[in-house]
């Protein structure tokens, strides 16, 4: 998870949230599971010479891990970005020790493309990454 998610995720900070993401046009949507937002999933399309890819970022809330919602929604945002939006690449980068989310991923069709060690700090802590990424051919 980004740092840019509020933590604690209270209605106010998920309101300004909603706002930016809004503002910075890139595509978001929620996880509904019964007509309930349980999570989201987005893409943030590169700029430049890297245009034709996207980083998809998503989160579920912890009591519906488990159940391959993210996997579905993994693959229909992936669908969405490589078909509808026209990208060629949509790339995650998941923390080495999110074994759920890797595992979501490669559920989806995505590979495991490197090993990232000490590469981003979250609550204070040097972590490792892994690089997983799919390809329109």
């Amino acid at each position: 998870m980004r740092d840019r998610f509020p933590s604690p995720y209270t209605e106010a900070a998920a309101a300004d949230l909603v706002a930016q993401v809004v503002a910075n046009g890139q595509p978001s949507y929620a996880i509904d599971v019964g007509g309930e937002a349980v999570g989201g999933i987005s893409l943030t399309i590169g700029t430049d010479i890297e245009r034709i890819g996207a980083e998809l970022g998503y989160w579920l809330g912890e009591e519906f891990w488990g159940r391959g919602i993210v996997t579905a929604a993994i693959k229909l945002a992936t669908t969405h970005a490589l078909t509808t939006i026209g990208l060629v690449r949509v790339f995650a980068i998941p923390f080495a020790e999110n074994t759920g989310s890797r595992r979501a991923l490669e559920k989806a069709g995505y590979r495991r493309e490197a090993f990232m060690p000490r590469s981003a700090i979250k609550r204070g802590v040097i972590l490792d990454q892994y690089l997983y990424a799919t390809t329109r051919e």
